[in-house]
C-alpha cells in the first residue's frame, strides 16, 4: 500500500489495498529483464542453424517452429514490458512478414546495453536520445548501403526467397519453393505512379498435409477448399465460363411473418409445383448467360442442384467472402447479388476447373485464368507439423520478395549490414560526443548482436568471428558476413544471401522505439486482485482461524 503524507498522525493512502507499486530504478531494472528474457528465449532460432522451439498449449497442441513471430504469439506472455517486445514482432510481421526475430532480438539488446549504461549513473532521457539519433542514423546508413531492385531482377528476387526460407525445415526443396514464391509476387505485383505495390492478400497459402515438399505448386487461380453440391455434375470443366453469386440459390422465405393455409390437396400440389417453377427458373436464369460453373456464396437448394446438375453446370456453395474476392480478382469475373441482374459480361474466366482430391479432401482448382492478380500455393509436406512449418517458411518467402520490391531496395545478410551500420555509428558518435556518444556506441554494439549470434550458431568462437569481420569491413569490404553453412567469412552478395532493405529498416525502428519506451518508465503501479480473489477462504466448523486474527 502507498501512503502518501501523515497529517496529525493519520496515513492518507490513495491507491487501493493490494495495488503494488515499483519505482525508480526497480522498476527499470524488472523491465529490462522482462524484456531481454523473451529475447533470449527466441534468440538461438536466428539464422541458417538456429534452433526450433517446441510450444505446447493449454490444449496439448503442439507446434514446432523457429520462426520469431509464432514463437512470440504462442508464448503467451504475461509480463506489461515483456508485451511490448511481442508487440515489436507483430508489427513486423505486419509490415514485412519476416525479420520477426531480428528485430525482437535487436530489442533486447539495447535494452541491455542500455543497462550498463543506467548502472554507470547516465540518465534514461540522455540514453533515449542517443538512441533516438543512432537510429535516425542507422536509417540514412541503410539507404546508402542498399542496392536497387527491379521486377526484372529474376534472380535476385530468388536469392531472396531462399535467404528467408534456409533454416526453416524446407531446406531440402528450398530452391522450387523460392521459383514459386517468385512467380506468385511477379505475378499479383501492379505498378502504381511508378511504384510496385503488392498486396498479399492476393496470394492465398492452402496446405495440405500428405505428398512431400517437392509436391507443392502455384496455381494461376485460386484454390477453393470445398467440394462440387452434386455428385451428378461434371468433375472438370474447361474453358469455364464462372458466374460468381452473392445471393442464395433457394426460395426466399418472406421477410415478415406470413401463414399459408391449404384447404386441400390440389392446392398442396400447386404451391410445390410453383416452388419447383422458381427454382427452374434461377437456373435457367444462369443458364442463359452461358455460364457453365457456379460459385455461390450462399445455399443453393437440393432442387436447384438437380436441375443445375442436369444442365452440366459445375457448381460449389457456401464459398467464403475472401475466396470469392480472390475469385473475382482472378478471373476478371463480377459477384452479383441479384440473379435477375446476371448477364454473359459478368461472368468471369478459366482455362479449366477441377474437383481434385487431396489428401483425402476434395478441393476445387480454378487455374489458368486470364489475369491472375490472385493466385494459390499449395503448399504439401510428410506430416501436420511439416507443412505447418513448411508454410511459415513459404510465407516468411513470399514477405520478403514482396517488402524487396515495394521498397525497391536490398542488402547483404549474414551479419554483413549490421557490422557495416554499427562501424559507421561508432564513426558518427564521435562526431556527436558529451554523453549522447556513450548511448550512441552502445546502440552500435547492439546491433551486433546479430552476427555474434550467427557467429555462435556455426559453432566457432563467436568473438574472434566478429574482430575479423570488423576487419575486412574497415578495408570497405562492405558484403562481408558471416556463411553460417560454411563456418567461415565470406562475401555474402556473391553467395546470394541477399535480404530487403524494409527487413532492417523496420527492426532497427520498430526495436529503437520499443527500447525507448521501456526506458521511459520509472514507476509501474500495478492494481489489486479483484476482490473474489482476495477474500479469504473461510475456516473449517468450528476450526476458527486462531487468536491472531
Amino acid at each position: 500500500m502507498w501512503k502518501m503524507a501523515q497529517i496529525a498522525g493519520q496515513p492518507i493512502f490513495i491507491l487501493p489495498e493490494g495495488a503494488l507499486r515499483t519505482t525508480g530504478r526497480d522498476a527499470q531494472r524488472q523491465n529490462i529483464m522482462a524484456a531481454r528474457a523473451v529475447a533470449e528465449a527466441i534468440r538461438t532460432t536466428l539464422g541458417p542453424k538456429g534452433m526450433d522451439k517446441m510450444l505446447v498449449d493449454d490444449l496439448g497442441d503442439v507446434t514446432i517452429t523457429n520462426d520469431g513471430a509464432t514463437i512470440v504469439d504462442e508464448m503467451n506472455v504475461e509480463h506489461p514490458a515483456a508485451k511490448m517486445v511481442v508487440e515489436v514482432a507483430k508489427t513486423q510481421d505486419d509490415e514485412v512478414g519476416d525479420g520477426t526475430t531480428t528485430a525482437v532480438v535487436l530489442t533486447g539488446e539495447l535494452l541491455a546495453n542500455a543497462e550498463k549504461l543506467l548502472d554507470q549513473g547516465i540518465h534514461s532521457t540522455v540514453i533515449a536520445r542517443g538512441y533516438r539519433m543512432a537510429a535516425n542514423k542507422a536509417q540514412e546508413i541503410l539507404r546508402d548501403i542498399g542496392n536497387k531492385i527491379t521486377l526484372k531482377d529474376r534472380d535476385l528476387l530468388k536469392k531472396i526467397a531462399i535467404t528467408a526460407m534456409t533454416g526453416k525445415g524446407a531446406e531440402a526443396s528450398k530452391e522450387l519453393l523460392a521459383e514459386l514464391a517468385v512467380d506468385a509476387i511477379t505475378q499479383i505485383a501492379e505498378k502504381e505512379n511508378g511504384k510496385i505495390v503488392v498486396d498479399m492478400d492476393n496470394v492465398k497459402v492452402e496446405k495440405k498435409e500428405g505428398g512431400s515438399i517437392a509436391d507443392s505448386e502455384l496455381i494461376q487461380g485460386v484454390i477453393i477448399d470445398k467440394e462440387r453440391v452434386h455428385p451428378g455434375m461434371p468433375k472438370k470443366v474447361t474453358d469455364a465460363k464462372i458466374a460468381l453469386l452473392d445471393t442464395a440459390i433457394e426460395i426466399k422465405e418472406t421477410e415478415t411473418d406470413a401463414k399459408i393455409q391449404i384447404t386441400d390437396p390440389s392446392q398442396l400440389q400447386a404451391f410445390v409445383a410453383q416452388e419447383e417453377k422458381i427454382l427452374k427458373e434461377m437456373v435457367e436464369n444462369i443458364a442463359k448467360t452461358g455460364a457453365n460453373v457456379v460459385f455461390c456464396q450462399k445455399g443453393i437448394d437440393d432442387l436447384a442442384q438437380h436441375f443445375l446438375a442436369k444442365k452440366g453446370i459445375f457448381a460449389v456453395r457456401r464459398v467464403k467472402k475472401s475466396d470469392m474476392e480472390k475469385l473475382a480478382k482472378a478471373t476478371g469475373g463480377t459477384i452479383v447479388t441479384n440473379l435477375k441482374d446476371l448477364s454473359a459480361d459478368d461472368l468471369g474466366y478459366a482455362k479449366t476447373i477441377e474437383e481434385r482430391k487431396i489428401a483425402g479432401d476434395e478441393m476445387v482448382f480454378v487455374s489458368g485464368c486470364k489475369n491472375p492478380k490472385a493466385v494459390s500455393f499449395l503448399v504439401r509436406g510428410g506430416t501436420e507439423h511439416v507443412v505447418d512449418e513448411v508454410e511459415r517458411a513459404v510465407k516468411d518467402a513470399l514477405g520478403g520478395v514482396a517488402a524487396a520490391l515495394e521498397q525497391g531496395m536490398v542488402v547483404s545478410g549474414g551479419g554483413a549490414t549490421e557490422i557495416e551500420v554499427a562501424r559507421r555509428l561508432k564513426e558518427y558518435s564521435e562526431s556527436v560526443g558529451g554523453r549522447e556518444q556513450l548511448a550512441i556506441n552502445a546502440f552500435a554494439d547492439a546491433i551486433e548482436i546479430i552476427p555474434r549470434t550467427l557467429a555462435e550458431s556455426t559453432g566457432l568462437d563467436a568473438i574472434d568471428m566478429l574482430v575479423r569481420l570488423r576487419a575486412e569491413h574497415d578495408k570497405g569490404k562492405v558484403n562481408s558476413g558471416i556463411l553460417v553453412l560454411d563456418g567461415k567469412i565470406g562475401d555474402m552478395w556473391e553467395n546470394g544471401v541477399i535480404e530487403p532493405l524494409k527487413i532492417k529498416t523496420q527492426a532497427v525502428k520498430s526495436a529503437s522505439e520499443a527500447a525507448i519506451m521501456i526506458l521511459r518508465i520509472d514507476d509501474v503501479i500495478s492494481a489489486s486482485k479483484t476482490k473474489e480473489e482476495k477474500t479469504p477462504p473461510m475456516p473449517e466448523e468450528g476450526g476458527g482461524y486462531g487468536g491472531g486474527m
